[in-house]
């Protein structure tokens, strides 16, 4: 993902802007989409100007598979030792598999302290999406690869980051993991809560938004907020949606996301659900809190597949930031803990329309209090937090 991108924007460059101001210079290379990059990049560029990081962008490859991501990795390895002879790093902090191809080179060549932020299991997520089709040899070798270079990765790196205490738990079950040595550290998807604050956002702008939308303000809106694409299950929401129609009549399914809204609205109809009832939008982050706000509750399905345990969906963060409860499924990342903990919602255990009826009927008679909504945000999603974990880990590599 590059900085143009919505997850380079929410979950890179608020990290380094703030560990810029704890006095950590950055040179960030990243690859960025060519539609993106000329859409975003002046507000990326003032970003990094007014947080003296230096941002060195590199034109994404997109085509042909596998050779696409070897010609990337080139441009990396190239920008980087070019970089690292005027600079001399001191440490390299590479996010996901691919740059950290980047990092252990850097570093068995150079002895440059490196950090593995792996984020999810890359290379499972791509067999359980179906991205990597193991039926297909190129794709069986490249897994292969994959899950070689991430065990050299966590043996040599010098800390390990990963999104959640449940991932943390299946890497150091492991049986190559020394476990009592190992330097892992969870730090979640964090959220900006100067942002996601429902204090800044006026009761005022919510009424204009919802007759936008040309939604009453006695409506009870389902919302559901990002993209769609791999892992969130677009069949199931509908069909929950459905259930919900059933018993709240006056509802509607407001989805904000930059995917395609034809999409959506054909399987809604072949769902049976009045398209009157759904709503398709696209808004900039900035937009993201208003938007959330007109939410009764926010809904979110993702594939519950094994590379899922080290998942943290940044949308339940933002939404928890906003006070609005969620309802999603069990068994991804931390996210039943979270919900169980904080209260926040509703766990669906199967995709049924039993157990759909089951969660409505929580859900419409449970009581969730918005302040413990957003303390519990504050507790476990809290941008600041995850710097200060970031800064811990900086000064052990580098100060230590």
């Amino acid at each position: 993902d590059g900085m143009t991108d919505p997850l380079g924007q929410s979950q890179v460059l608020p990290y380094i802007v703030g560990l810029s101001g704890a006095g950590y210079k950055f040179w960030l290379i990243s690859c960025e989409k060519e539609q993106r990059f000329q859409s975003n990049k002046n507000t990326i560029q003032k970003i990094c100007d007014d947080n003296n990081i230096e941002w060195h962008p590199i034109a994404y490859t997109k085509s042909p598979p596998v050779l696409s991501t070897l010609i990337d990795i080139k441009k990396m390895w190239q920008k980087t030792l070019f970089l690292h002879k005027k600079t001399q790093f001191s440490l390299i902090h590479c996010r996901s598999y691919i740059p950290a191809i980047i990092g252990e080179r850097m570093k068995k060549k150079f002895g440059i302290k490196f950090v593995f932020d792996m984020r999810g299991f890359y290379a499972d997520e791509r067999v359980d999406g179906g991205i990597w089709p193991q039926n297909n040899l190129i794709y069986k070798n490249v897994y292969r690869f994959f899950k070689r270079k991430e065990k050299d990765f966590l043996l040599n790196a010098d800390y390990t980051v990963t999104l959640t205490n449940n991932g943390k738990n299946e890497i150091l079950s492991w049986q190559y993991i020394d476990k009592k040595n190992a330097k892992i550290k969870v730090i979640p998807c964090c959220v900006d809560l100067n942002l996601f604050n429902p204090q800044n956002v006026l009761n005022e702008n919510i009424g204009i938004l919802k007759k936008e939308l040309n939604i009453e303000d006695d409506a009870v809106v389902v919302s559901y907020v990002g993209s769609i694409g791999t892992w969130y299950m677009l069949d199931e929401m509908l069909d929950f949606f459905v259930d919900f129609l059933k018993l709240k009549p006056n509802s509607y399914f407001v989805f904000v996301t930059k995917d395609d809204k034809k999409n959506i609205l054909i399987k809604a109809a072949l769902k049976k659900i009045n398209i009157q009832n759904i709503r398709v939008v696209s808004a900039d982050r900035s937009q993201m809190p208003l938007y959330i706000s007109i939410s009764s509750f926010s809904l979110f399905f993702i594939l519950p597949a094994f590379s899922k345990k080290a998942s943290s969906p940044t949308k339940q963060g933002e939404i928890m930031a906003m006070g609005i409860p969620v309802v999603c499924n069990s068994g991804v990342g931390d996210t039943d803990f979270v919900v169980n903990k904080f209260n926040s919602g509703i766990l669906i255990h199967s995709f049924t329309s039993k157990a759909y009826r089951e969660s409505i009927f929580q859900l419409l008679n449970g009581k969730f209090e918005k302040m413990e909504i957003i303390s519990g945000a504050k507790e476990f999603y809290s941008l600041e937090e995850g710097i200060s974990s970031y800064v811990n880990i900086y000064k052990d590599l580098i100060d230590g």
